[in-house]
């Protein structure tokens, strides 16, 4: 789940996904609050925003409602917006750790989403891995954005 050949490895959590979708639309369903709380977090998971700035230093703060009835709060300040191709952002306040997300054309009609979480050290990653299931819960969030795109693609989601 991670580039052992980059010097952060250890504090890495990443995941490299391929959509049948083109790049402007696996943008607008990741930054567009009316789609990301269709989809967003693992299997089960529910979400509410209380805001969402998408601009640098702006915030999107919101609730992951998760299927055991526990509360998990998110605290993003996006550091860099450069639409519709790159993504970064601080997750806190625990774990506390940066988000890179990049959009890029695979194909005609195909996007590839690569994204890394760096943690501050590999205690904290680890941690987060154990406590959370952080990768597994990753790779469930990447499972339910391909479906929201599969489905806002057949005329099922709401695409606007």
């Amino acid at each position: 789940m991670n580039d052992a050949t980059s010097p952060t490895a250890d504090r890495e959590i990443s995941t490299t996904r391929v959509f049948d979708a083109p790049r402007e639309l696996v943008w607008e369903v990741w930054t567009r609050p009316e789609h990301i709380e269709k989809w967003w977090g693992p299997d089960g998971f529910t979400n509410t925003t209380k805001e969402y700035d998408l601009r640098p230093g702006g915030l999107w703060l919101h609730v992951m409602h998760g299927p055991n009835g526990k509360d998990y709060r998110n605290d993003i300040l996006f550091t860099a917006v450069i639409a519709p191709e790159f993504l970064e952002y601080e997750h806190g306040p625990s774990p506390i750790f940066r988000v890179t997300v990049r959009f890029d054309v695979e194909a005609i009609n195909r996007a590839k989403l690569s994204m890394k979480m760096l943690f501050l050290t590999a205690a904290e990653r680890d941690r987060t891995i154990e406590k959370f299931g952080a990768i597994e819960g990753q790779q469930q969030t990447m499972g339910r954005l391909e479906k929201y795109l599969a489905e806002t693609q057949a005329g099922q989601g709401d695409p606007r």
